[in-house]
């Protein structure tokens, strides 16, 4: 385990960062749009801005992040959608065992939440959808 952590490794993990990021951006912007513009429900608007997010930060990851040239683009990014899937997943869990559980403040315990979920994503897209 101990050569998974390279100079390599922390700089794709940088880039994945602020791919990441620009995702939040992304999800948020598009959410906002069809929830308090387009007066689409909540949960339809958030699922909209989710999958918008996700589907930009695999192109980014792909070209910027891990230069993949796998000609299997479908294959790859319902890999990297799953993965996302299942962060979503990760990230909701955790947040509601920080809040509900040990009462911690919402957006104190969302940034748990987004760091370890940050690192399944990571590591699970760098072991599957771009190894």
């Amino acid at each position: 385990m101990g050569s998974f952590f390279t100079v390599e490794i922390l700089h794709k993990f940088l880039k994945f960062g602020v791919v990441g990021f620009s995702g939040v951006i992304v999800d948020f912007g598009f959410t906002f749009l069809f929830r308090n513009i387009l007066k689409i429900n909540q949960y339809v608007a958030n699922a909209i801005g989710f999958t918008i997010a996700a589907t930009s930060n695999y192109f980014l990851n792909r070209v910027w992040t891990f230069e993949s040239n796998n000609p299997k683009v479908l294959i790859e990014f319902s890999e990297f959608f799953l993965i996302s899937l299942i962060g979503l997943g990760i990230n909701s869990l955790i947040l509601w065992l920080l809040v509900s559980k040990f009462k911690m403040k919402f957006y104190f315990a969302k940034v748990f939440a987004i760091a370890i979920t940050t690192l399944w994503n990571f590591v699970a897209n760098v072991l599957f959808t771009f190894n």
